[in-house]
């Protein structure tokens, strides 16, 4: 029997490039399926949006919560998953928390594979109810408006339509894919943060839907503290002297903590509140004030607080009576290896589209969720996934980037595929 003859040496090379010709048709395929399907997921998510910012939900508004979080389980019930409606139980008590704290929905996919994903967003706004009329959701151009919408009710349908296109695609490669959106973010999460931590904790990555065209890695920590002075009252005009001014007492120790700040770390102390008096003609007797802190490291808050304990022992009236207290509100979230490898892949996630991903690894003063989700977890963590906006917490002008919509479902739908069977690494 002859033997087969070796290929001419022209017909090795013609081989080899159609060889690798078709392997880079297969591998174009799916990313071209997903971008095709996030266009068509484009106007389903708008219609998702309309309806989300056509709900108010304050974060203390409990009857709009019930009923923006029975929109969303529904949704999300009709995608195949596990969902429940939760109440908080778990509830850290904050300087301004109140009595009542919203749900949450959480949702539960299982795949075949092993890697687990969590998707955040949050469901609640800084609005008054009432505040809708003058914010209704709308379409002008490339933008689209509505209260609410940027911050982050675009975070929730993002999510669920990132979840849509999933199982529009097939894919099921994932362990457990697990949507959390909660009620009480823009009130430092006092019924949430814990449980948020607790389920990243089981986690190989977190992905956060707060907007902005930048993927961030880090996120301030935000802080209060609270100085009250007791002072003693007396005629402002005919006995002064047998009065023990809280207002100068206050002075004094603002004046003398007004320089704690260490920009060149990123810790920042600013008083921004403060009361005293009650009559024109009456010595104070009583004062107080108010700062907003912000950190990078936990560390920094702890030297903080250290710093404003000591500064109370030095009075300017040694009759006051001094106290400062301070409180965590958010911690800082810091970059980690695991989340630049994940923001790394994203990068060359969205060249496929023509279009270059930022990252920033340094915090600029907001904090989010991100943090309590990354406080035990030694998976990624990334915020900012969801759409490009602006005017948060205005009162006349939050809208979305329409043109953001299909580039962020790809990126978070490639990113979920590529986690899922290890091509991260």
């Amino acid at each position: 029997m002859p033997q087969p003859r070796p290929a001419p040496s022209f017909v090795r090379p013609l081989i080899a490039s159609l060889w690798l010709a078709f392997a880079a048709v297969a591998h174009a395929a799916p990313a071209a399926d997903i971008r095709a399907l996030a266009q068509q997921e484009e106007r389903p998510l708008l219609d998702t949006l309309r309806d989300l910012v056509q709900i108010e939900s304050g974060s203390k508004d409990i009857e709009g919560l019930n009923q923006i979080a029975e929109r969303i389980a529904g949704q999300l019930k009709q995608l195949g998953g596990a969902v429940e409606i939760l109440q908080a139980t778990d509830i850290y008590r904050l300087d301004d928390t109140p009595e009542k704290i919203g749900p949450a929905v959480q949702a539960v996919f299982k795949g075949t594979g092993s890697v687990k994903i969590m998707l955040i967003a949050h469901m609640d706004t800084v609005y008054l109810k009432g505040m809708l009329k003058d914010q209704p959701f709308r379409i002008d151009g490339d933008k689209a408006y509505g209260l609410g919408i940027a911050d982050d009710k675009q975070g929730v349908a993002t999510i669920i339509h990132t979840v849509a296109l999933l199982q529009k695609l097939n894919v099921k490669d994932y362990g457990t894919l697990t949507v959390l959106i909660n009620g009480d973010e823009e009130i430092s999460s006092p019924g949430w943060r814990s449980t948020i931590t607790r389920v990243a904790a089981e986690q190989d990555a977190v992905f956060s839907f707060e907007g902005g065209s930048t993927l961030r890695l880090a996120t301030s920590g935000i802080g209060s503290a609270y100085l009250t002075v007791q002072g003693k009252s007396s005629h402002a005009g005919a006995r002064p002297e047998g009065g023990v001014n809280a207002l100068y007492e206050l002075s004094h120790q603002v004046l003398q903590m007004k320089d704690l700040s260490k920009a060149e770390q990123g810790l920042k102390l600013n008083w921004t509140v403060s009361k005293s008096g009650t009559n024109r003609n009456v010595i104070p007797a009583e004062a107080m004030a108010q700062a907003d802190a912000r950190a990078l490291k936990v560390s920094d808050f702890d030297e903080l607080e250290k710093a404003l304990q000591d500064k109370i022992k030095t009075h300017l009236l040694p009759d006051s009576k001094v106290d400062v207290k301070f409180e965590l509100r958010r911690p800082p979230l810091e970059a980690n290896d695991a989340s630049r490898r994940v923001a790394d892949h994203g990068k060359t996630i969205y060249q496929e589209l023509g279009m270059s991903l930022n990252v920033a690894e340094r915090a600029t003063g907001g904090g989010t969720d991100a943090a309590f989700a990354a406080l035990k977890t030694k998976g990624a963590v990334v915020e900012g996934m969801g759409l490009s906006g602006f005017g948060a917490h205005s009162n006349d002008a939050e809208y979305v980037q329409i043109n953001s919509i299909v580039p962020r479902l790809y990126l978070t739908t490639h990113m979920i595929m590529d986690l899922s069977n290890g091509k991260v690494k």
